[in-house]
């Protein structure tokens, strides 16, 4: 490419030494001598006088030396142009999340998003999985994160991190405080959860229906918010994840019952529909998704 070509040139000029040019391009010096040969016949002109122990630019060294400055100019700021095009973040990315990723996990992530691309407009969507879901499939957000799983296979989905979920009591529960609770104890038990077509009111239900456990009552509130006031209140107990309950258990409003080899965790995922363009604003989140949870994803 003349572009190469063209710098050899300008570094042979420059440094008045055909050695010193070949060592500041890092190539070889009979490179240096065949970039200048091909110039010359390319323009059917002598570019240099040469003698002996140095050489000068002839009248047309010069024009073409000038020349190839403002072409290489041109060239590199035309290059920085294009790759600023393909990698500037700006415009608007549309994302739809459940209620514990939207108001737990992902404010840190948007709050640095924020930051780095601050000419980003984040259109932000809180709703149940299974909304979020719909919101993806209908093209109405550019991605979606939920907990658990979806029924709608027009949709990709891929896990992103682990979440540890939290059997939550009230303080004055008997169950508080113990340390050999079984999972036989929590039969016949008020539970309160979220509405159906929550990830976490899917997680509850299989816990419960695979060990058996009969709820005495299930109260039904549509926020996490909700189900924990309910049960610091003594209404029963809950299923929810560690980063819903993070400050609660800080100022010790809540318990936790902590079952002898039991442990509950689920996944949380990332949504998008393969009819929706990839963009680069999408790109750039699922990267940092992906970047801000390495050490929780799932295997």
């Amino acid at each position: 490419m003349y572009y190469d070509v063209l710098k050899t040139f300008i570094a042979v000029v420059e440094e008045k030494n055909f050695t010193k040019a070949a060592e500041k391009l890092m190539i070889s010096q009979p490179s240096v001598s065949l970039h200048i040969k091909n110039l010359e016949k390319e323009f059917q002109t002598a570019l240099l006088n040469r003698s002996p122990k140095h050489f000068t630019t002839t009248p047309t060294g010069d024009i073409l030396y000038q020349r190839a400055k403002q072409m290489v100019f041109l060239y590199e700021q035309a290059k920085a142009e294009i790759y600023a095009h393909h990698h500037y973040v700006k415009g608007e990315l549309k994302i739809a999340a459940s209620f514990t990723i939207g108001e737990y996990i992902l404010p840190p992530l948007l709050a640095q998003l924020q930051k780095l691309y601050p000419e980003l407009n984040l259109d932000v969507m809180i709703g149940n999985t299974e909304e979020v879901s719909e919101r993806v499939r209908m093209l109405q957000a550019d991605i979606g994160l939920i907990e658990g799983h979806t029924n709608e296979n027009e949709l990709e989905i891929e896990p992103f991190m682990e979440d540890e979920m939290c059997i939550a009591a009230p303080n004055q529960h008997p169950l508080a405080g113990r340390r050999d609770i079984s999972i036989s104890d929590l039969q016949n038990e008020a539970w309160v959860t979220r509405e159906k077509g929550s990830g976490t009111r899917e997680f509850l239900d299989h816990v419960l229906s695979s060990n058996g456990l009969r709820p005495k009552s299930m109260f039904t509130i549509s926020s996490n918010q909700g189900v924990k006031e309910a049960v610091i209140s003594g209404m029963g107990l809950s299923v929810l994840s560690r980063s819903v309950l993070h400050k609660d258990l800080i100022h010790r409003d809540i318990s936790i019952l902590h079952i002898k080899d039991f442990s509950l965790k689920r996944k949380l995922s990332y949504i998008h529909s393969p009819l929706m363009e990839n963009t680069k604003n999408k790109e750039i989140f699922i990267t940092m998704l992906r970047s801000n949870y390495q050490s929780q994803r799932l295997k």
